[in-house]
């Protein structure tokens, strides 16, 4: 058995034949007999059937992928526009009397080693575009066809990288995953299979002679198993068949409102800590994202990641998640989240300490930062920004006059963003207490119920000695959040709660009835959670 590890773009499993996918090689003889004039001729005439070629993709995505996704396409045929782009094949024709396959071929490797000698990581992945886009040319100027990937079998696709037209363009019904030994998790193509729900690894060192041997892409665990042994591809076949268990849970309910029986409507949203997770809130079919974790970013990191880092990574999420809502929570550090690089000083009670909101207002570089990224990537979809460890008018007033700080800045530079809502977290029993100020300074508000019993109960969570006295049904919690829900709404703010306690069924009903608006869960625990809302009928008693 061989094993090779690389970086998970979907978790998931896929168990088959691999299919080891090779170009055929294109033929760009560099002198022509032709004229420049005849050349470029030929060049455009290919060039607009491109174009067609694109319109029809960007169709077929709209079908599958939905029109945020679909939209790279369009980007494709504007891409064949660029005048730049145009300019540089049109000088090699005519200062070195080349063909246009060569003249195509040699701008696109010249352009994509521009884009990725880029600082920026969202630039360096348009290289795969503009080496797309000039395949394609080429491949119509050979006669080449553009399809024939797959073959008859359904196969676990393996390549050195795969575009973003190749990627639309192949058959679900035979792709069981892919495996790529290039590729960026910033790229078109990741994006691409993430919406479509496909496993896939990047980054991945294969062998030539694994063509046609089984394996086990083992999305959860970032590796591929090739010739697996026995007991592991058992125990892997019975971790796809709970996949495929909760596959099936998904197909019920998809495209079915999280309505109940009497008809009362709630937003089910899943809660993510990073890009990775993306694929699996879609693949239960989340509303939207409740609570981006964006504190991740700064874990992940060996010191404080860039406003393009950053950007990259938001606007990947929003991009993914096609126009569904994403609401990315602020900077959360501290406490029990640490990273070496902020040095942070030992604190004697660190939940009580220096964190979070109070860290984000007297480091403002940090919070600036984040905040210009966020709202960068809001010009790419539906997103709202959570301020945590709220507990005074003040602090709201604060983080708001910064936002607005930067979204002058962004104006000025003429940075498109677009509509952000507002909202904090109410996880202080001195939140609750004066919800009523608070919602007339934001949009909505989110219940982190892992904190708010904490700090209600005065239990430390981290602490494994007090998991006896932790109740977090404790009827003082459960009065806070109906307290919170009852001055959110009189203020015109939704209201939801992104803890732990969204997840538990056996409180779903008590918080409908209190009208929570929307409930933000693990990616595993939407599907249960839909389906218990859809069973119950508030219109009866409460027990």
């Amino acid at each position: 058995m061989q094993v090779a590890t690389g970086k998970s773009i979907l978790n998931g499993i896929a168990i088959g034949p691999l299919r080891i996918y090779r170009r055929a090689a294109a033929q760009t003889e560099v002198s022509s007999t032709l004229t420049p004039q005849e050349e470029w001729a030929r060049f455009d005439t290919a060039r607009v059937k491109a174009q067609e070629q694109l319109k029809e993709l960007y169709r077929k995505a709209l079908d599958e992928v939905g029109e945020d996704n679909a939209a790279i396409f369009e980007i494709h045929q504007m891409m064949l526009d660029d005048e730049d782009y145009l300019d540089a094949v049109k000088g090699i024709l005519e200062t070195q009397g080349a063909t246009a396959e060569y003249a195509v071929t040699t701008t696109g490797k010249n352009f994509a080693a521009a884009f990725a000698a880029m600082d920026d990581a969202y630039m360096q992945a348009r290289a795969s575009d503009v080496k797309d886009i000039s395949q394609r040319v080429v491949n119509i100027l050979n006669g080449q066809a553009q399809s024939g990937i797959l073959g008859e079998q359904p196969a676990i696709l393996v390549a050195d990288d795969l575009t973003p037209s190749e990627t639309v363009q192949l058959d679900k019904s035979k792709l069981l995953g892919f495996i790529t030994r290039h590729g960026s998790s910033n790229s078109h193509t990741a994006i691409l299979a993430r919406t479509m729900n496909v496993p896939a690894l990047i980054g991945v060192d294969f062998d030539q002679d694994w063509d046609g041997r089984t394996a086990v892409l083992d999305g959860y665990n970032h590796c591929v198993y090739v010739d697996p042994a026995p007991q592991l591809l058992s125990s892997m076949q019975k971790k796809q068949q709970e996949d495929l268990k909760q596959e099936s849970l998904l197909q019920g309910l998809k495209k079915k409102p999280n309505v109940t029986l009497d008809g009362t409507k709630v937003n089910v949203y899943a809660n993510i800590g990073n890009v990775g997770d993306v694929g699996l809130a879609l693949q239960n079919d989340a509303g939207g994202i409740g609570l981006f974790r964006s504190e991740f970013i700064y874990l992940d990191a060996k010191d404080f990641p860039s406003e393009e880092t950053q950007f990259a990574i938001y606007k990947r999420v929003v991009e993914t998640m096609a126009g569904k809502k994403v609401v990315i929570r602020t900077l959360d550090i501290g406490a029990d989240k640490q990273a070496p690089y902020f040095g942070l000083d030992k604190e004697e009670n660190p939940a009580l300490g220096y964190r979070a909101i109070r860290i984000c207002l007297t480091r403002q570089d940090i919070f600036l930062q984040q905040l210009r990224a966020i709202l960068r990537a809001s010009a790419y979809g539906a997103v709202a920004i959570m301020f945590p460890m709220i507990i005074s008018v003040r602090e709201v007033r604060d983080a708001k006059e910064l936002l607005e700080k930067c979204k002058a800045q962004l104006r000025q530079q003429g940075v498109p963003m677009g509509e952000v809502e507002v909202g904090i977290m109410i996880e202080t029993p001195a939140a609750v207490m004066i919800a009523d100020e608070l919602a007339q300074e934001v949009d909505f508000f989110s219940v982190g119920t892992n904190d708010l019993t904490q700090y209600t109960l005065a239990i430390d969570r981290q602490n494994p000695k007090l998991d006896a006295f932790y109740d977090p049904h404790h009827p003082a919690v459960l009065r806070m959040i109906r307290e919170t829900v009852e001055a959110g709404h009189r203020h015109g703010c939704w209201v939801g709660i992104c803890g732990e306690l969204g997840a538990d069924l056996t409180l779903t009903e008590t918080f409908l009835r209190m009208g929570v608006d929307e409930l933000s869960v693990s990616p595993p625990a939407v599907l249960p959670l839909r389906k218990r809302i859809r069973s119950l009928d508030l219109s009866k008693n409460e027990k």
